[in-house]
């Protein structure tokens, strides 16, 4: 199996060289939507575009469920011969979110509170949006697991920038 990194806006173009990613899901504000890297064909880009929120707030998208089967979609597609790599502006929320959704829906073999730790041990500053944890919740049956499984963790360090790290989707 391949893995999933995570990583800020400004590390995607040299992230994906390096990693050789096939696929990309970029989670970030309509108006900051970027072009996808020439390295990866459009059809294996995902672009979500919502705002960093968990209440609705005026003149904000607030992230919804469609948001989130849209991201299961796509990552059930995702061949895994090379790694993907998801992004939101900070790598900080929105991403770490996305990466523990398709990890969890990837192997739901692992405890949910498995997956947080190793999201909490990888990435020190991941706040993962609450509100995209509870609709994939819903949406995978967890019945309230993965939500309480990052509410475990708490907030992550804080930082303008998270840093990049990967999760292999082989690891026991």
């Amino acid at each position: 199996m391949s893995a999933i990194y995570v990583c800020p806006l400004g590390r995607v173009a040299d992230l994906v060289k390096e990693t050789g990613a096939s696929h990309i899901v970029t989670l970030i504000n309509r108006e900051t939507l970027k072009d996808v890297p020439r390295a990866v064909p459009k059809e294996n880009h995902l672009l979500l575009g919502f705002n960093d929120i968990v209440e609705a707030m005026d003149g904000m998208i607030l992230p919804a469920e469609e948001h989130v089967r849209e991201l299961l979609d796509f990552i059930e597609r995702w061949d895994r011969k090379a790694p993907v790599v998801i992004h939101c502006w900070a790598g900080i929320s929105r991403s770490t979110a996305s990466a523990y959704i398709a990890y969890c829906a990837l192997r739901p073999d692992l405890d949910e509170r498995v997956v947080a730790a190793r999201l909490r041990q990888r990435s020190p500053q991941a706040t993962p949006n609450a509100l995209l944890v509870a609709h994939a919740d819903r949406l995978l049956g967890r019945d309230g697991r993965m939500i309480a499984a990052i509410e475990s963790i708490g907030r992550g360090a804080s930082a303008f920038e998270g840093t990049v790290f990967s999760l292999a989707l082989d690891e026991a």
